[in-house]
């Protein structure tokens, strides 16, 4: 596929992506479907990911105590006031949002997909928590709309994994993704650089083997430390350090030209919530990232893809 710079972008991002093929903004509105985790309830362990906030990385989704329709409506007002003649992604954001029996996800998400004015589906899960009934709804749910399986892996090292408290391997990742894509479902990766003990080699590493899966969309996000997690404990004992702005941009941009262009790049960085973040606190800027990024990008003369090796 031929290389664009579409908006300044010299990559495929998610907004570009969507406007072309729906030919208008699309705005994803998070919602939290009340799940809960297998590394937190027991199953595979406690506690969950060092990383992770009691709100199981649903800091910016809805109250489970509410309906969702309510949840979809209160977020929907805002971003009705921000983007005219918008349409909606519902996201399943918190917790394991496959971790329960079909009888419990499909009147959530049918009651999604009813909702006015939305074009598909987003779902976040774990690679070991997707039943085979729930494949085969998964499947039936993609071929009536667009539905994406957000897959968080964060690296290919199951050492990381282990250190992370992950109690998921790469192998389960793998095992899930060809599933999923032999079903002909849309898969996005979620990828995390500067986790304890990995260096930039590693984080690459992730990216190139990921890469050559040709995934529909990645997220690369940075580690974000929160207040009240192992993650806070281990940084402040100086177990590991954040990156600074520079030294992420510059990965970014690394990690962006060895992903082939056709994969859409739903985030290059991520929402830390102020009131908890630790570190790194520049990240509360996401644009100084994402303008960084482009400023790297125009100054190499690169694009997306520009050393994928598929």
């Amino acid at each position: 596929m031929t290389h664009e710079i579409i908006n300044n972008k010299r990559y495929n991002t998610q907004d570009n992506y969507l406007k072309a093929r729906f030919g208008c903004k699309i705005a994803k509105i998070s919602l939290n479907g009340g799940f809960t985790c297998p590394n937190r309830d027991g199953t595979k362990g406690y506690g969950g990911c060092i990383y992770c906030s009691e709100s199981g990385s649903g800091d910016f989704a809805g109250d489970p105590r509410d309906s969702i329709r309510r949840q979809f409506e209160s977020v929907k007002a805002g971003m009705d006031k921000k983007w005219k003649n918008a349409k909606y992604m519902p996201y399943f954001q918190a917790g394991t949002n496959t971790y329960a029996p079909l009888s419990e996800l499909k009147p959530k998400f049918e009651a999604a997909l009813e909702l006015p004015d939305v074009i598909g589906l987003s779902i976040a899960t774990r690679p070991d928590c997707i039943e085979d009934d729930v494949f085969e709804y998964l499947s039936e749910i993609s071929k009536r709309t667009y539905l994406t399986v957000e897959l968080g892996l964060q690296s290919v090292h199951d050492k990381t994994g282990e250190l992370i408290n992950r109690c998921c391997t790469y192998g389960e990742f793998l095992h899930c993704f060809n599933r999923l894509s032999d079903r002909g479902i849309n898969t996005c990766v979620h990828l995390i650089n500067g986790l304890p003990g990995e260096d930039k080699s590693m984080m690459m590493e992730s990216v190139e083997r990921v890469a050559a899966l040709r995934p529909h969309s990645v997220k690369l996000h940075m580690l974000h430390v929160i207040r009240g997690t192992v993650c806070e404990k281990m940084y402040l004992d100086g177990k590991f350090r954040c990156f600074d702005l520079d030294e992420y941009v510059d990965l970014i941009c690394d990690q962006l030209e060895v992903l082939p262009w056709e994969t859409v790049i739903q985030r290059i960085t991520g929402d830390g919530a102020r009131d908890t973040l630790v570190a790194p606190l520049w990240s509360v800027k996401k644009f100084d990232v994402i303008n960084g990024v482009d400023r790297e990008m125009n100054r190499r003369d690169t694009f997306q893809g520009a050393k994928f090796n598929g």
